[in-house]
């Protein structure tokens, strides 16, 4: 018998639009090759791998390139796949234990919650040739996490239309960028985009994890704590955002794409 894999849309209700991502299902644990050989087949920004521990599941996130200490939309995925295919219900909150300690997801009116340690950004100088290979100038801040820069810029349409050359972003380090503004429409507070091509990741087009830096980062902007963001990439995504001290709760849905079997 084969290894359950399992393909879902995260921080998204439609088929097709949010973030993809990849979810097998293990009996203990595995070796890291194999793991990264699964994710590079996949070929999805990152595909999930967990397993039983204790009173709740080991969880690791790989690239098609490398594995990665946070991801919420894969994160996501596994949850919606243990509540789909009955591996637990609804009522359960599950614990994931990871890289960046222990994450909780909780069922809430059709809604996921995930419960994730926030991210703070200071002050920062863009590298030599950042801007240049975002092909934008217009920058109202700047700021770094421990991986990522954030960009503000001064215009949602900035956002929207970018088209960044990936080989030259790939070339200044292995931090990823996140680029925001705030939104033009009533629906959102703010709108965002995510480029991380070192991780083999061009565009990812629903970040669970930068939203863990987004979230403080409009608190402080906006002076409140609960937000609805959308991440503007070409198959687009929503979520909601609540800040809560040292814990971002981000709120999505998703959709089941396919079921099957890893032959491996």
């Amino acid at each position: 018998m084969g290894v359950p894999i399992y393909q879902i849309d995260s921080f998204t209700h439609q088929i097709f639009k949010g973030n993809p991502a990849g979810v097998c299902v293990l009996q203990g644990p595995p070796e890291d090759g194999w793991m990264q050989k699964v994710a590079s087949e996949m070929n999805l920004s990152e595909t999930a791998f967990l397993y039983r521990e204790k009173e709740g599941f080991n969880l690791r996130w790989f690239t098609p390139t490398t594995e990665v200490d946070l991801c919420g939309h894969a994160t996501l995925a596994s949850a919606h796949v243990l509540w789909t295919e009955k591996i637990l219900t609804p009522e359960e909150t599950i614990k994931f234990f990871t890289k960046s300690g222990t994450l909780t997801a909780k069922y809430l009116d059709g809604w996921i919650e995930l419960n994730f340690p926030s991210k703070s950004e200071n002050s920062s100088k863009p590298p030599e040739g950042l801007l240049q290979a975002l092909g934008i100038t217009d920058v109202v801040y700047v700021g770094k996490t421990s991986s990522d820069y954030l960009l503000e810029v001064s215009d949602p349409a900035i956002v929207r239309n970018m088209k960044p050359q990936f080989s030259q972003l790939s070339r200044l380090g292995s931090e990823g960028v996140i680029v925001t503004s705030h939104s033009d429409s009533d629906e959102y507070d703010f709108i965002s985009r995510y480029f991380d091509p070192a991780e083999g990741i061009d565009e990812d087009p629903v970040t669970g994890s930068a939203h863990c830096c987004l979230g403080p980062y409009w608190s402080k902007r906006l002076g409140k704590n609960e937000f609805t963001a959308y991440q503007a990439s070409k198959r687009g995504g929503s979520l909601k955002v609540r800040v809560d001290g040292d814990r971002v709760l981000l709120q999505g849905q998703a959709y089941m794409v396919l079921r099957g079997e890893l032959d491996a």
